[in-house]
């Protein structure tokens, strides 16, 4: 079968992807035999495209997917995209501006059809992307979290959740987008950090001619103040506890209280208490039952509250606010100070913490289950270095802000009555109210959090509220993968409802991978210009090439650095496969071997016997790496095997034995298993180039599966034979020596050259069974002798267990400069071996040592120091020392 000399991904990998679609191979059946494995797909967003971190995490569960299903599971990955209420809306009203139109212009129900007329015709483009890099998803349970049976079970959710008492309404301090006009989740906000001012300011202590003085960064926020803490531990304030000070420029009289957020070593000690507009300072209000005055209101200007300032923008007031505090002798000071602004992640405003009635659900209750799930290891997080941060995250969680000010979403299910102010709450809309029977009712305007519904995506997108099928056989899910990023703010929530509501936890374990980050570990922002679209990549180097070097940089709990170094060696690797696939088939053709996958031949030589051994190894390595979750240690170990072994070893040895018109015989059924098995060890790494390949070798033969993908993965324990491993490890060592002498000697390929080797023991046998072998590829011709060596001269090679000479003609001998540099390197031998063997005696002399080590690792020391006794000795032989 003829094969395409350059290896050109963007040829074939398109239509493996749609032929997965198209064949369904992937798509689920509940019914199956098998053990499960299940695992949801993080929800991108509606809106987005497919980023890097996207393709590292679909890499990562598309391994894990594919190798489950090889293995015989009865495998689920379930796909979808959240709604992403804040994202979603903002893209629509900056289309709206476009043709000079406000949401309000056309109203909220206009208003979400044009949101949905948006979603039909841009929200498809990451699932598309999805389609393109092969990801092995059951397209046909495809979920929406607005869907209208998602949507159901959000209802049910907080329908149950709050007549449990457990969703409530109330005033707190949030996260406030003047911009967006919404609350947002800590997750939502980004920290820019800046150079600002920290300015101090005189509040006169009534009755007494002295000051307190407050450092702050928000002077403007000074017009709300309703108290200043000390710290009952502050010898320096004491005597003015009870006493009160005059609040600058709005002669507001307030306390001066002892509180804890009032820190000695910090500013001045003194600390202004605005609990309308600081988290910190709210709590501290409660504490002391102190008034709550809201002086920036939700597009960020300044209430009546603010007095003359009232209508400012908040920057505004504050230059103001500046300048009437200097004029009355009440600003002390300025100072450089470094600040943390906290943005709205999406449009980049300046958030502002305000005081605002919201819906909450108590977090207290039911974090407590969620806590003992990860303590009895009925979840397991990986790495486990996490579960610190998980259980202080958990053991210290506030309650969850769960409304948004958006008209995207899911509506919150609570009616307000407009008669005596009773709140009905129910599954389906009711048509009065439930406390006075008044029908002057009207739905709540926010919406919920978008991690209100994602929360519940292990257990909504199989099914729940309802007993379905798919509930029953996947939850929990397997596995769930994800950003280190979301442990608080998705996977603790998911974990919450799961048990809440399903009894049981969403999930066993949790793989939380890194971030994906320039090649100078910089954080990619489009800010910054260094974004990296996964799909121009993909055309460039290939996706299997792309997958393999993203999941080689993964090491657990790391960061990845992304550089297209990475990805260069990665196709090299893709190459590798390609051009060793195309000569094995241009062999076949030459020996008039049909393309097949044909049953096992008797792995009779050494080769054979090695490669099945190495075979076994990997799937050995390569299985427990991903019970573990070590996908570098997957892509690292299948690199080193293929290229390492299989190409630069087994198939240079087995050309020496194929021969034209010879049929298939039995070496070439163990060469062609040989390179069927590596095939699909590669397949969950690297599926597009496997699947090409393996069709093509297996030439439409029924008797298979239709795809390299419901094939079986290999298995451990097979063909394990530790004596090919020996004779083939001592092989490649007397080849290895043969090829450095001619090396370092410089000598021209082409010549061949004469030699005599003294070898014992194991390296006699195989150099006598092995010597065509060695020759044809050191390009020698070998006396062989069971012996100790001579004294010897010239190009020289030994170890302890044989002596290499090689007899280089005048004419191929390398230069003066050459000679040094071979000296040189027999002096850096010696020193190593001179430290081993120092090393080696030290531990030998060590009482201690001796008393506690086993007898089996002393003696173990015992055979190396006498090797490297041998091998120095034979070292400075051949320096003439």
């Amino acid at each position: 079968m003829e094969i395409d000399k350059v290896y050109e991904p963007q040829r074939f990998e398109p239509h493996w992807a749609q032929r997965w679609i198209d064949s369904a191979i992937f798509k689920a059946d509940p019914r199956a035999p098998g053990p499960v494995f299940s695992i949801v797909i993080p929800p991108p967003n509606v809106t987005g495209s497919l980023h890097i971190g996207h393709m590292l995490e679909h890499t990562i569960i598309d391994v894990t997917t594919r190798w489950h299903r090889m293995q015989g599971f009865n495998t689920l990955w379930l796909p979808g995209t959240d709604h992403a209420g804040i994202s979603t809306q903002i893209m629509v009203e900056r289309k709206l501006a476009e043709e000079g139109l406000k949401r309000r212009d056309l109203g909220r129900e206009a208003f979400e059809a044009r949101v949905w007329e948006w979603r039909e015709q841009y929200g498809g483009r990451i699932l598309e992307q999805m389609r393109r890099v092969g990801s092995s998803v059951d397209w046909s349970r495809l979920k929406f979290t607005l869907d209208p049976d998602l949507s159901r079970a959000v209802r049910e959710a907080f329908v149950r959740l709050y007549e449990k008492g457990l969703i409530y309404r109330g005033e707190y301090m949030v996260n406030w987008c003047p911009r967006c006009n919404t609350a947002l989740s800590d997750l939502e906000v980004i920290h820019d950090d800046q150079q600002g001012n920290l300015w101090h300011i005189r509040y006169p202590v009534k009755g007494t001619d002295r000051f307190l003085t407050v450092a702050t960064t928000r002077p403007e926020t000074m017009l709300g103040d309703s108290a200043l803490a000390i710290n009952a531990k502050d010898a320096r304030y004491l005597d003015l506890h009870g006493k009160t000070v005059t609040v600058p420029l709005v002669d507001r009289e307030v306390p001066i209280v002892l509180d804890e957020i009032a820190d000695p070593k910090f500013g001045t000690g003194v600390v202004k208490v605005t609990p309308a507009h600081d988290p910190n300072d709210f709590e501290a209000g409660k504490r002391h039952n102190l008034p709550r005055i809201k002086v920036i209101n939700e597009a960020g200007r300044m209430t009546a509250e603010a007095g003359e300032y009232a209508g400012l923008d908040r920057f505004e007031a504050r230059k103001l606010v500046l300048a009437a505090l200097a004029t009355a002798d009440r600003l002390e000071k300025t100072e450089p100070y470094a600040v943390s602004l906290s943005k709205c992640e999406r449009c980049k405003t300046i958030v502002e913490p305000l005081l605002s009635t919201q819906w909450f659900v108590r977090m207290k209750p039911l974090a407590a289950p969620a806590i003992k799930a990860v303590e009895e290891n009925r979840i397991v997080l990986h790495p486990p270095n996490w579960k610190k941060t998980y259980f202080e995250w958990m053991n210290n969680i506030r309650d969850w802000c769960i409304s948004r000010q958006l008209w995207w979403g899911h509506r919150i299910p609570a009616w307000h009555c407009a008669h005596c102010n009773h709140i009905t709450v129910g599954r389906r809309d009711p048509t009065k109210c439930e406390e006075c029977g008044s029908s002057d009712i009207h739905q709540d305007e926010d919406v919920l959090d978008t991690w209100f519904s994602s929360s519940l995506w292990p257990c909504s997108t199989l099914g729940w509220p309802d007993d379905t099928e798919d509930l029953g056989k996947y939850y929990p899910t397997t596995l769930l993968v994800t950003g280190f990023d979301i442990l608080f703010f998705w996977v603790s929530r998911m974990i919450v409802m799961g048990i809440e509501f399903m009894g049981d936890v969403p999930f066993r374990e949790v793989h939380m991978h890194g971030l994906v980050r320039d090649a100078d570990r910089q954080k990619m922002s489009k800010t910054k210009g260094n974004v990296i679209d996964p799909l121009l990549i993909n055309e460039k180097y290939g996706t299997d090439a792309v997958r393999l070097a993203l999941l080689m940089s993964a090491a657990s709990g790391a960061d990845i650095a992304f550089g297209e170094e990475r990805m260069i060696s990665a196709r090299s690797f893709a190459n590798k496969v390609w051009n060793a696939s195309r000569l094995l088939f241009l062999n076949m053709e030459r020996a008039g071997v049909e393309p097949q996958i044909p049953a096992p031949g008797k792995p009779e030589s050494l080769e054979d016997r090695w490669i099945f051994s190495r075979l076994d190894a990997c799937a050995g390595i390569v299985n427990r790496a991903v019970e573990q979750h070590r996908y570098h240690e997957v892509a690292e170990t299948l690199w080193h095997f293929f290229w390492g072994e299989f190409c630069d070893w087994y198939l240079e040895i087995k050309k020496l034995s194929v021969s034209d018109n010879s049929g298939l015989d039995n070496s070439w059924r163990n060469l062609l298993t040989a390179f069927e098995r590596s095939l699909r060890l590669l397949h969950p790494v690297m599926p597009f180039l496997t699947e090409e390949l393996w069709q093509r070798l297996a030439n439409g033969d029924s008797r298979h599966a239709k795809s390299i993908a419901l094939a079986p993965y290999p298995a451990h324990g097979e063909f394990a034979d530790s004596g090919a491993d020996a004779e083939m490890a001592v092989l490649q060592e007397l080849i290895t020596a043969v090829r450095t002498l001619r090396a370092d000697r410089r000598v021209e390929k082409k010549l061949v050259l004469e030699g005599v080797l003294y070898a014992r023991d194991l390296s006699f046998t195989v150099a006598t069974t092995q010597q065509a072998v060695i020759e044809s590829l050191g390009n020698v011709r070998l006396a062989i002798h069971n012996r100790q060596a001579p004294k010897m001269d010239g190009a020289v090679r030994s170890t302890p267990e044989f002596d290499l000479v090689l007899d280089i003609p005048v004419a191929a001998e390398e230069s003066g400069e050459d000679l040094q540099a071979q000296r040189m390197r027999l002096q850096k031998e010696c020193e190593q071996l001179e430290k081993l063997i120092d090393n080696s005696n030290r531990q030998l002399t060590d009482e201690n040592f001796l008393a506690k080590a086993p007898p089996k690792i002393i003696e173990t020391i015992r055979t190396k120091l006498a090797d490297y006794e041998t091998q120095l000795a034979k070292s400075r032989a051949a320096l003439g020392s």
